[in-house]
């Protein structure tokens, strides 16, 4: 009876503690996701508000720019999905509202269609390795040959 209660016991405690380690792991990525949303967002408005004193000095911003992308590609697929999101909602939320009035760099509007358009990708499967690509296919006819002759 003894080892019976203890045994019990013993599985509620396992079960309770990976319950406990999961949750955690969730809160961990989601306060991850939260994170580098809330600082893609923040880069994004500091690049729409970018006034560069030479057009080398906003290349230069934007080659630096990339190249952080790319290094956090490398370092964590989760946090650079959450990050290109987040530049995503920014830059959707920016051209709602932006005309004549905004006076932006001379390489911001290719960045902006990059952000705003390409990361479609993400919603569509590509994270997970699937491209679709277009199936190659031949149907081939045999048809048969008739011939005339008069003897």
């Amino acid at each position: 009876m003894k080892t019976t209660k203890l045994l019990l016991a013993l599985i509620l405690i396992v079960t309770v503690n990976f319950s406990y380690a999961q949750e955690q792991e969730k809160d961990t990525l989601l306060g991850k996701e939260n994170y580098y949303g809330k600082r893609a967002k923040e880069d994004a408005k500091f690049e729409q508000e970018l006034n560069a004193k030479s057009k080398s000095e906003d290349k230069k911003f934007w080659k630096e720019q990339k190249q952080y992308e790319k290094e956090l590609k490398k370092r964590d697929e989760i946090a650079h999905k959450a990050y290109m999101k987040g530049k995503r909602d920014a830059y959707a939320d920016h051209a709602s509202h932006c005309d004549s009035h905004c006076n932006h760099g001379y390489y911001y509007q290719y960045h902006a269609n990059y952000y705003y358009h390409s990361n479609y990708r993400y919603e569509r499967g590509y994270e997970r390795g699937y491209h679709r690509r277009p199936k190659r296919t031949s149907v081939t006819l045999r048809t048969p040959s008739i011939g005339l002759s008069i003897f």
